[in-house]
């Protein structure tokens, strides 16, 4: 498996959108400081291809996938492997309730060449290629299958997490060896075992029922064989002989059917020549057609009479003129009498209302002229109140004057100052102008009243006029229109005439009414009479017609009466000639049934001599005996090659269960379980001293014993001891070749198709000290430089860092953290 690019959002410590493209990254380091969200990224590429993380402890820490105060997380991997591209896809969500759950997963096998880079472009996933697992449940065998590697595997082998490191260094032999069974895929030797039982178990299975079907499968020897075959020969004799005795049979019986035949048909001419005869009451029939048809006219002439006095009422009553005008003009003498009253009444109105509108026009006219004078005396008072102002003042200016002083209005000196008045003439002046002012608007409050009482007036004689005006008009129309009228007299008379003649023509109109119901009830007689004589004819007609194949007479068409007694008579003597012929044919019938039922005899004497039962169709019978016959004898040759081969059966099944039990008793003692993991564990320590030797300077190199780790001191005079004697360094560079050394040697030791493209080291290098670091860094530099598989390391030392081509640069703030590429 190797990562191609890596896109995350809200992804723990990654709440923005980030991407991480390892394109052409063979050899690279993600840097930065701690806690920046390295190690995230490794924990990215875990969860989107197994849905869970090392350090999350299982499933059940599915919510730290999410970032702080986030409801949805989604990582997407686009990796190569075997050759093949994928994407696999997975999406977080918190629900309303807080629970987060898994919203979606899936795989995807990309087309070829698929460019990356238009992921960007917001292609939809059905863009991505076909689908290989759509739900978190098909998720874990699409990955196994794709990655070759089990989530325990892919953390072992490919992204090695912290605290993990030294896991298999330090593990207990026991659990060390489970650890290669599961790396190895050894545990598909106990799977054979397994199989290889359960095959024993259903050959042996097998075989008990192949010994019951055998048990079951009764001897068939050569004489059973040959009973059977002697039967088929019995059969196939009953059968020849049956065919020649059936078309006897048949034509014997078909004679037999024939006469039979004749004999019913003559039967059957009897019966109908013996059903003719006249219908009862056939003699009356003509008699009742000619009573209704006579019942019919006189009714007709009964409405022609009705309907001529009713034609000459009608014209009575037109000539009588309308009424509707007559009644018209009477109203009208009514309305000329009614509205020359109303005439007289309203022209008395007019007079009383134009002498009252003169009396109001003579009241208004006088009104106004007082308020004409009332308007001058408040003129004249206003007059004089100012001029007993302006002298009000002039007196105001005089006390204030002295003899020889000057005037302070006009400056002329004033030899003598006049006497002051008594009393002010401003305050005569104003009462009397309360009191003209008071009269002033009496007068005009009068002229107001006057012209409102005048103006109703004026409109009370209008109206009397008007309508005066209107009853004269419509009076005029009257008189024109009782111009040549009739008097009321007269025209009151033509109108109860006319009420007696339109009274007549009711009962006329009663009495064609009546006389039609009795001509449609009359008609009604005569049709139901003639259709009664029709179906005489039509059952006379009938009946002759089922007698034409014997020829009858022909008929009277004038008669009915006489032509059915003619066809009776002819019906009965043809009946009697039929009678003297049927003896004949009764005794030719049981000559022909009596040599059917010999040859019957004949053919059941051969179904009993053969030990079979009488059958209503022999020839189908005798077909069916030999067809069992046959069939027995298939069956008894059957069963003996049955049992035959059963018997081969049961020796394939025998040999199956006892290899299958012998390959499990082999694997089931587990020797070969052991030989190949001392194999693998021997090839493992080997690589791994190669490496650690490089690591150590040639000091350490790495074995075991009895499943235990120890290392060789060279520097020790070849000492050897316990690897958890080992410094931090030094148990560093021990896991680290053990980690290289099992990376390396997985693809060729396992017995799954596991693709180790990469390796990803998330551990200690920062407890190493220059010398070890330069040569951990130069070891890596080598692996990577092999080209078979991507390298990449997390580290925040930078003398490491800096000697790796490809590094990305993890930085963090308060809101995210982002991933930038540097180097080359």
């Amino acid at each position: 498996m190797r990562p191609i690019r890596l896109d995350m959002a809200g992804f723990t410590v990654f709440r923005e959108e980030t991407t991480v493209d390892f394109t052409d990254a063979d050899f690279f380091a993600l840097v930065g400081p701690t806690g920046s969200g390295k190690s995230t990224v490794l924990d990215a590429i875990c969860f989107a291809l197994y849905g869970t993380v090392p350090r999350w402890g299982g499933t059940r820490g599915l919510a730290n996938a999410l970032a702080p105060s986030a409801t949805e997380a989604r990582v997407r991997l686009v990796f190569e492997s075997a050759g093949d591209r994928y994407v696999a896809t997975r999406v977080v969500r918190r629900d309303g309730r807080g629970a987060v759950k898994t919203a979606n997963a899936g795989l995807q096998l990309m087309p070829a060449g698929f460019d990356v880079t238009k992921l960007d472009t917001g292609l939809s996933p059905d863009d991505l290629g076909e689908v290989v697992a759509g739900t978190p449940a098909e998720m874990e065998d699409a990955v196994l299958e794709a990655v070759g590697l089990p989530y325990e595997q892919f953390t072992s082998c490919v992204v090695l997490p912290q605290g993990q490191f030294a896991d298999f260094l330090h593990a207990k032999p026991a659990t060390r060896q489970q650890i290669l069974v599961n790396l190895l895929g050894l545990g598909v030797y106990e799977e054979v075992q397994k199989r290889a039982t359960e095959r024993a178990a259903q050959a042996e299975a097998k075989l008990e029922a192949v010994d019951r079907m055998l048990a079951g499968l009764a001897a068939v020897d050569d004489e059973t064989v040959a009973g059977a075959q002697a039967r088929v020969d019995r059969m196939r004799e009953l059968a020849g002989a049956v065919a020649v005795a059936v078309p006897e049979l048949e034509g014997a019986r078909a004679t037999a059917r024939e006469v039979a035949a004749a004999l019913a048909g003559l039967d059957a001419e009897l019966t109908v020549l013996a059903g003719v005869r006249a219908p009862d009451g056939i003699a009356e029939l003509a008699r009742a057609v000619t009573t209704a048809r006579a019942a019919a006219d006189e009714a007709v002439a009964a409405v022609a009479l009705a309907e001529e006095r009713e034609e000459k009422l009608r014209g009575e009553l037109t000539a009588a003129g309308d009424e509707s005008a007559l009644r018209l003009l009477l109203k009208a003498h009514a309305d000329r009498d009614r509205l020359t009253a109303e005439a007289d009444t309203v022209r008395a109105a007019v007079t009383a209302a134009q002498a009252e509108h003169d009396a109001a026009a003579q009241a208004l006219a006088e009104a106004r002229a007082a308020a004409e004078r009332a308007d001058a005396e408040l003129a004249a008072a206003f007059r004089a109140h100012e001029e007993a102002k302006a002298t009000d003042q002039a007196v105001a200016l005089r006390a204030h004057l002295v003899d020889g002083a000057p005037c302070p209005v006009c400056e002329q000196v004033v030899s003598r100052v006049p006497a002051v008045p008594a009393g002010s003439a401003v305050a005569r002046a104003t009462a009397a102008g309360k009191a003209a002012r008071a009269a002033s608007e009496a007068a005009k409050r009068t002229v107001q009243e006057r012209d409102a009482a005048a103006r109703d007036l004026d409109r009370v004689l209008l109206r009397a006029r008007a309508e005066h005006d209107q009853l004269r008009a419509r009076l005029a129309e009257l008189d024109a229109q009782l111009t040549d009228a009739a008097a009321p007299a007269a025209l009151r008379a033509a109108l109860d005439e006319q009420t007696r003649l339109r009274r007549a023509l009711e009962e006329a109109a009663t009495a064609v009414r009546a006389g039609r119901d009795a001509a449609r009830r009359a008609r009604g007689a005569l049709d139901g009479a003639e259709e009664r004589l029709r179906r005489t004819w039509r059952d006379f007609d009938t009946a002759r017609d089922r007698l034409a194949r014997f020829g009858p007479p022909a008929a009277d068409r004038d008669d009915v009466a006489a032509a059915w007694a003619a066809l009776a008579g002819w019906a009965g003597g043809e009946a009697d000639r039929r009678r003297a012929d049927r003896g004949g044919l009764v005794d030719s019938v049981a000559a022909a049934q009596a040599a059917a039922t010999e040859v019957a005899e004949r053919i059941a004497a051969l179904f009993t001599a053969a030990g079979l039962a009488v059958a209503d169709d022999p020839g189908r019978a005798a077909a069916v005996a030999v067809e069992r016959a046959e069939a027995e004898l298939r069956r008894l040759v059957e069963r003996r090659e049955q049992a035959a081969e059963l018997g081969e059966q049961r020796a394939g099944h025998e040999r199956e269960a006892r290899v299958a039990r012998a390959l499990a008793g082999h694997l089931r003692a587990n020797n070969f379980e052991r030989w190949l993991l001392a194999e693998a564990l021997d090839l493992l320590v080997d690589g791994a001293s190669r490496i650690l030797r490089e690591l150590s300077g040639g000091q350490y190199d790495l074995v075991h014993d009895k499943g235990e780790f120890f290392v060789v001191d060279h520097h020790d005079a070849g000492l050897r001891r316990g690897v958890r004697t080992l410094s931090g360094g030094e148990t560093f560079q021990a896991s680290l070749a053990l980690a290289l050394a099992l990376s390396e040697q997985l693809a060729g030791m396992s017995t799954t198709a596991a693709s180790l493209e990469s390796i990803v080291l998330d551990e200690g290098f920062g407890t190493l000290d220059a010398a070890t670091l330069d040569t951990v860094a130069a070891t890596l530099e080598s692996l990577a430089a092999r080209g078979d598989r991507m390298v990449g390391v997390v580290t925040h030392v930078p003398a490491l860092a800096e000697r790796i081509p490809v590094r990305y640069e993890v930085r963090k703030d308060a809101r995210t953290a982002r991933v930038e590429r540097t180097g080359l």
